[in-house]
């Protein structure tokens, strides 16, 4: 090796220690991709493209709170109002229960509401716009009550002011329900708020 080479050597470490940059002998580890954002979905979810029917969008449980996501339900053409509604609230039930895609799963969207949980209409007693599950809301967990209120709530099985008449399968009346902005904030501890109904 030349006296010059030998001499470019420490002068190179000094002007690479003068720009902050260390010499270094192995490769720097930058570490690794960024991960996806949770309850972000990056792509639509094919699943609910494909499938055909009315465009709908249901809460899902994505860290502590409820989170929107796009589904569809089946509805005959030229059914009746009264109908349309209790059909409409059955497959936003179907769609709650349904297990969470995987790209969901993957952004951490949950679900707490069980299949097998049925919707009829109005009894005679009741408010026209009453529905009935077959499960009492009051036996329901703060997520899966949350979650089913504030999806139907957000769809045409609400009231005009985005209420929710609800009663369960026994004899008690049914109780006006509403999606609070603390119930999709907080749904394990904040229960939707609700009040009697008067009237039939």
């Amino acid at each position: 090796m030349t006296v010059r080479r030998l001499l470019a050597v420490p002068v190179l470490a000094v002007l690479l220690a003068g720009c902050g940059i260390r010499p270094t002998e192995v490769p720097t580890d930058f570490g690794g991709a960024p991960s996806r954002v949770p309850c972000s979905l990056s792509e639509p979810d094919v699943s609910a493209q494909t499938a055909l029917g009315m465009p709908v969008q249901v809460f899902l449980l994505c860290g502590a709170s409820l989170v929107t996501v796009d589904r569809t339900v089946r509805v005959p053409d030229g059914t009746a109002d009264a109908r349309r509604r209790v059909l409409v609230a059955q497959g936003l039930l179907d769609q709650l229960a349904r297990t969470p895609s995987d790209s969901e799963r993957n952004a951490g969207y949950a679900t707490y509401v069980r299949g097998g949980t049925s919707v009829s209409g109005p009894r005679s007693s009741d408010p026209e716009d009453t529905l009935r599950l077959s499960t009492a809301p009051e036996q329901l967990t703060s997520y899966a009550l949350a979650q089913i209120i504030c999806t139907f709530s957000d769809s045409t099985a609400a009231e005009g002011d985005g209420s929710v008449v609800l009663g369960g399968p026994g004899g008690e009346r049914p109780r006006r329900y509403e999606c609070s902005d603390d119930v999709r904030s907080r749904p394990g501890t904040a229960r939707p708020p609700s009040s009697e109904v008067t009237g039939g």
